[in-house]
């Protein structure tokens, strides 16, 4: 053979070699979209609606705080015989719900047992401002095999108090009513998110627990959680985890950052010295850049909620009575709280759980998607959506976007 001819035989063989290399390269591409199509098929995607409407109390009246309901009951589930679960934290799935959200409590707790707690095997806590019905205990039972416990909220920490000027709340509501805001008129959103913010944690039935996950109604899970959320706050000293970082209204909380800096200055001893100031504030804390962990989802330490400069800043907003006169809401009030009083690496983003609530979802993105052989449609991710604030977040912690 000729140096020629073996010199256009080499050439040869490299391009069968660099064609072959090519299509398979092409064939796993189609591949893995094959599969991301195939998961946002199997698993449908669709609006879900808000455990709360205003007019869910009908007339929502301070004359109704009076009534006093300390009482809870517990009711345990008995399926037998008992698996052995791998959850080893102290930690419960809190729920805040009604009796007419059942069906959307249903979905919310399957899709939670589907990608996780089939595994772990954590308790469920149901909370309501009225007894829970048995029809409604019998089929929340019926979709775990862990404990349920169902717990009525003290009236004292659900309702308007009687110190709030009803003519100024009403004002408020008929303002932000005016301007179209989602739940403007309602009391009841109102109550959800004083509840939220100052009291859940100090239920008797989550005494016994330091960690939670909050789950609400007709919110879907979209990857198989293939490690402990709880497990992994606890060994990496981390104190609150979100996986959504979003905008809040701003007509909702008008007055809440001058309230947030008067406390600053009137308790300096609270603010950590590596704090999250950056996530909140683009000027450095001269105003609020509305940004928020969206606290549908959370898990996160309870001991951070009882200790002392949370109850301090809880009651110091109280007092002022922005979530009746405004619309405050508990996910600014708890994430403003974590990024001032944490140091902000106490703070974790769970980038590997898919979650959706209403029309927002997160989807992880790569290599987290695959991992999880999540269902989600990456491309629906709120991370990318220009009120989302994951790049702050992300700049916060100094990190690439």
């Amino acid at each position: 053979m000729t140096i020629a001819n073996a010199f256009a035989f080499g050439v040869r063989i490299r391009i069968v070699v660099f064609f072959f290399c090519f299509n398979a390269l092409l064939y796993m591409s189609f591949s893995i979209l094959r599969d991301d199509w195939r998961r946002l098929a199997a698993y449908h995607l669709y609006p879900s609606t808000s455990n709360v409407t205003s007019d869910d109390l009908g007339s929502d009246t301070v004359a109704s705080n009076i009534v006093e309901n300390v009482a809870s009951s517990t009711v345990t589930s008995d399926l037998s015989p008992k698996p052995q679960f791998a959850g080893k934290a102290n930690a419960t799935l809190v729920f805040l719900a009604r009796n007419s959200d059942l069906q959307g409590v249903l979905r919310s707790m399957e899709s939670v047992e589907t990608h996780f707690n089939h595994k772990f095997g954590y308790p469920w806590i149901l909370l309501n401002e009225e007894e829970f019905t048995e029809e409604f205990q019998e089929s929340v039972k019926s979709k775990t095999n862990a404990s349920v416990q169902f717990g009525l909220i003290p009236s004292r920490h659900w309702y308007q108090p009687d110190w709030i000027d009803e003519a100024k709340a009403e004002q408020g509501r008929n303002a932000l009513k005016a301007w179209n805001v989602i739940y403007a008129d309602s009391v009841s959103y109102r109550n959800m998110c004083r509840f939220n913010s100052g009291f859940f944690f100090h239920h008797p039935l989550l005494q016994p627990y330091r960690y939670y996950w909050r789950i609400e109604p007709d919110v879907d899970y979209f990857c198989q959680l293939q490690y402990d959320p709880f497990d992994y706050l606890k060994d990496n000293n981390k104190t609150y985890g979100f996986t959504i970082a979003i905008e809040e209204l701003e007509k909702t909380v008008s007055t809440l950052w001058q309230a947030v800096k008067e406390f600053m200055e009137q308790y300096p001893e609270y603010i950590h010295p590596n704090n999250a100031l950056a996530f909140l504030s683009d000027n450095g804390g001269e105003t609020y850049n509305l940004c928020h962990f969206w606290s549908n989802f959370e898990i996160a330490d309870m001991d951070f909620w009882r200790g002392e400069a949370y109850t301090k800043f809880f009651e110091f907003l109280d007092l002022k009575g922005g979530f009746y006169y405004e619309r405050w809401g508990d996910a600014p009030i708890h994430s403003i709280a974590a990024a001032l009083f944490l140091d902000k690496n106490q703070l974790h983003f769970f980038n590997d759980i898919g979650y959706q609530h209403s029309n927002i979802v997160h989807c992880p993105q790569q290599p987290a998607f695959l991992t999880g052989s999540c269902t989600c449609n990456r491309v629906l991710s709120i991370d990318y959506r220009r009120y989302s604030c994951l790049p702050r977040y992300n700049k916060m912690l100094n990190r690439k976007w």
